[in-house]
């Protein structure tokens, strides 16, 4: 009985921290927060069949939902959670996706069908015990690349300069001991401590999805916000880290000596643009409109590939604001929708805007004056 009821405490946490991980991942939404979510999901649905498992001893349909839980979509998806978390290169986070999909689906379908052995108990069996040899390896398979995500991600915080990388880190060690707990679980069943250790694991993920989406200091605060260049003074100190760069592709070697290229370069090819329409709620477009001055300012001076970001009002509907961007190139674009002052516009605009519409553009054709970008984007 004391097996059934800590199965059963560890499972009802799980179901308590995956409804405050949607909460998180509403109020500070990304791609990190919904890793986590998965991850936190998919080791409750493992806990819960624990819980049946220790009521009436395990069999094939409770010992497979428990591992596919707590060995394989609980730590993959913490560990990528946490790379998403850390990593900012796009190159990055494409490549972990790549290998996220192969190590989800086809190590899913095989512990789903194959053959296990007949013999369990009441407490959280080892998965070594009744799984044969290829979904063992596929679950190996799958921890080695828990370690690896979750060792580039500290890696790259820990080479940052950020104002924030002592509170990252501390989310990325969470999210670590949380993979940790739940493989060792796995692993070795551990009897009536595999419960107590998952209930650590849940308890890690949950703090760090907490820390993470603990509201920083913000800058566009009416309260404190006096002027323009007030907010964007406190954007550059305390809130963005060190902007996602590239070198441009039609630089010159000459540039490194010449502070700079050339004022006129061939027109770019592939040149993508974006309109995003935002209607606003009643009374907020000063806010709104303050928050859109500061990260206009900030993508002018930090993003050399966004060829134009300007917001404009419209006479006709005043609780319409019309962003209008022009990217090099595809990379131009990914790479902006990664900065961190972009996110952070992003989080912090959903407490005016009441409804979005995006409209994805390519140039086709275009005739500007020499003066329009520097007009609107002074560098």
């Amino acid at each position: 009985m004391v097996t059934v009821g800590l199965a059963f405490i560890s499972a009802l946490v799980g179901w308590s921290a995956t409804a405050a991980l949607a909460a998180y991942a509403q109020r500070r939404p990304g791609v990190a927060a919904a890793g986590w979510l998965v991850a936190a999901l998919g080791v409750t649905v493992g806990l819960s069949a624990g819980v049946v498992g220790a009521m009436f001893d395990f069999g094939g349909p409770t010992f497979r939902l428990l591992h596919i839980g707590i060995s394989l979509i609980g730590p993959l998806y913490m560990a990528w959670g946490a790379l998403e978390y850390g990593v900012r290169s796009p190159r990055g986070r494409f490549t972990s996706r790549l290998f996220l999909s192969a190590f989800t689906i086809v190590p899913l379908v095989v512990l789903f069908v194959d053959r296990v052995g007949t013999r369990f108990g009441d407490s959280y069996p080892a998965l070594g015990d009744h799984y044969d040899l290829i979904p063992r390896f596929l679950v190996n398979a799958a921890q080695i690349l828990v370690t690896v995500l979750l060792v580039t991600a500290l890696a790259a915080v820990a080479r940052r300069a950020s104002a924030n990388r002592t509170t990252d880190l501390s989310v990325l060690g969470l999210v670590a001991l949380a993979a940790l707990l739940s493989v060792l679980v796995g692993r070795l069943g551990l009897g009536a401590m595999g419960p107590v250790l998952m209930l650590g694991a849940v308890a890690a993920l949950w703090g760090a999805a907490a820390l993470a989406a603990r509201p920083r200091r913000d800058p566009y605060d009416e309260d404190d916000y006096d002027d323009y260049d007030d907010a964007d003074e406190d954007l550059d100190d305390d809130l963005l880290e060190e902007p996602v760069r590239r070198k441009r592709r039609t630089a010159d070697p000459y540039d490194d000596y010449y502070d700079g290229p050339p004022v006129r370069q061939a027109p770019p090819a592939k040149l993508r643009g974006v309109i995003t329409i935002y209607t606003l709620a009643e009374g907020r477009g000063p806010g709104f409109d303050r928050l859109a001055d500061a990260v206009v300012a900030q993508v002018s001076s930090r993003e050399p590939d966004t060829l134009l970001f300007a917001c404009h009002t419209v006479p006709s509907a005043p609780l319409q604001r019309i962003v209008y961007a022009i990217y090099r190139d595809e990379l131009a674009q990914e790479e902006h929708e990664q900065q961190p002052h972009v996110l952070e516009f992003s989080r912090l605009s959903t407490q005016y805007v009441v409804a979005t519409n995006v409209i994805e553009l390519s140039l086709s054709g275009a005739a500007a004056s020499d003066g329009l970008a520097a007009m609107l984007m002074p560098r």
